[in-house]
């Protein structure tokens, strides 16, 4: 029987993990941080106390084993491991990679009352990695349905969704507005950060399953959530389309040359290409002094961005300090170490015309921290008489986003005063099949959050078809209220069309 680890006898620092260095990593676009080895990987797996109580799996939006997947490592056993961490995830390689596991199952570890925590996201990161080079995949035994299932949008609430329905038997597809599947795991967040091709390795792994992907495909243009439901066929449909509109400040000059939203900026180059220039036609228009409105994971992706196409100054213009940034510290620190200028307590109030409707500058106000706001975080205060310029010739707006319209203005979905889907705790909709999850729903979260409201809206969409949760046992039902020893609730039923 294994001996029973203390903190006194696990390895007591975490294992580093390599990476480029900065000032070779600022100009190219090659992933920044290089994994885990297999040594490195079975040390750190080490340092996991296999807490009875289990605090990680409770932090972990969609309740991944953590100390399951974890022991598997210390057995050497790592296809044991990606089969525990796919009982719940298919995308493992990239939730290692981007989701903020500080504030989630790292967050709540035991061993971080002590140490420093144990790099959960950097072994799931392992396995993952290790799945697409061995080219192992999850798929179940599936048992087919007619029933027909619609998902809108093609990010991580989507894929969630997809998966579990698909391993339920339905007939599956995904309808996605851009060319390529991925949502924003694809052109929201950069290469160095999330390469393309694990992103490709994953959606596969969705495709398996049986699975279809329709590209191009703008739900509420071409065709209406209604039409999907009554003319196309659908039994129930998903909407996991995101939310992607920028917000600006609605300060003078935001109409000038130059001033561009950090989500076309990214699109433009993870999906567009723009980096390749002319070899791929999509213009950018970048210029040498680039000032990114914002500190969150986004703002820092955009100046990591800019840096690696050739700006020679890149600013972070913030309104609160360094401890109050809403980004990952992670990202926070490769931002520094690449040569970031950080402006912090710095509020723009306008950006200034060179006289030729192009960008030459913001004017800029200093600020203080007062009392706290309803965020938690102390509020930042104008300082009178702190007004300066700012030089610059590209504006990047990342202070967050807001919904998409199309879908609620084509459709009579009822939505929030600000543009969200209302949804019940099982994500049902106001229209009868449909369910919504994710960012359309909660606003910006993170990518874990998203597939947990794909699974929760996958299990709602099951009871609502009258198919049986594989994962839940049977429910004790009363002699009378059953028929051929089925519960109502397990019945099934066809939709019919009043004339």
């Amino acid at each position: 029987m294994a001996k029973k680890k203390t903190i006194r006898t696990i390895p007591q620092d975490r294992t580093p993990m390599q990476e480029q260095l900065p000032e070779i990593r600022a100009r190219n676009f090659a992933e920044v941080s290089l994994g885990y080895e297999l040594a490195a990987a079975i040390r750190e797996s080490e340092r996991c106390l296999m807490c009875p109580d289990e605090p990680c799996i409770r932090g972990c939006p969609v309740g991944i084993n953590i100390p399951g997947f974890i022991a598997k490592i210390s057995e050497k056993d790592f296809h044991g491991a990606y089969d525990v961490l796919t009982d719940t995830t298919l995308l493992p390689a990239i939730c290692g990679r981007v989701c903020p596991q500080e504030t989630q199952c790292e967050g709540v570890c035991t061993v971080g009352e002590s140490l420093e925590s144990v790099a959960i996201g950097r072994l799931e990161r392992f396995v993952g990695d290790m799945a697409i080079a061995e080219g192992w995949s999850a798929v179940p035994y599936i048992e087919p349905n007619d029933f027909r299932v619609g998902i809108i949008g093609s990010g991580p609430a989507g894929m969630a969704c997809a998966a579990d329905m698909a391993k339920a038997g339905c007939k599956v597809t995904v309808f996605e507005a851009f060319q390529q599947p991925g949502g924003v795991l694809r052109y929201g967040i950069p290469e160095f950060r999330l390469p393309n091709e694990v992103v490709d390795a994953e959606i596969a792994k969705v495709a398996r399953l049986g699975v279809t992907f329709r590209m191009n495909a703008l739900v509420g243009r071409l065709f209406t959530i209604e039409q999907m439901l009554n003319d196309m066929g659908f039994d129930a449909l998903f909407v996991g389309t995101g939310a992607g509109t920028p917000v600006f400040m609605d300060i003078a000059g935001e109409s000038l040359n130059g001033v561009v939203s950090a989500n076309e900026l990214l699109t433009r180059i993870n999906l567009m290409q723009a980096r390749d220039f002319p070899a791929h036609d999509t213009p950018l228009g970048l210029g040498k002094k680039v000032a990114v409105i914002g500190a969150g994971n986004t703002a820092m992706d955009a100046m990591r961005v800019s840096l690696r196409l050739g700006a020679e100054k890149v600013m972070c213009v913030y309104r609160r300090g360094h401890e109050e940034a809403p980004a990952r510290a992670e990202e926070l620190h490769h931002a520094e170490q690449e040569g970031i200028e950080f402006h912090w307590l710095t509020n723009p109030l306008a950006i200034l015309d060179d006289g030729n409707g192009n960008v030459r500058g913001m004017l800029c106000q200093r600020m203080e921290l007062g009392e706290p706001d309803k965020s938690g975080r102390r509020r930042p205060v104008p300082v009178v008489g702190s007004d300066f310029e700012l030089e610059c010739d590209t504006v990047v707006y990342a202070i967050g986003t807001n919904s998409n319209p199309i879908l609620g203005q084509t459709s009579s979905l009822a939505l929030t005063d600000r543009g969200y889907i209302v949804a019940d705790d099982s994500l049902a909709t106001s229209i009868d099949g449909v369910f919504a999850g994710g960012d359309i729903v909660t606003g910006a979260a993170t990518v874990i959050e998203a597939m947990g409201a794909g699974r929760t809206a996958a299990a709602a969409m099951k009871r609502y078809l009258g198919l049986r949760d594989s994962n839940l046992p049977y429910a004790p039902a009363e002699r009378a209220s059953s028929l051929f020893g089925l519960a109502p609730e397990q019945r099934n039923f066809v939709r019919v069309q009043v004339a």
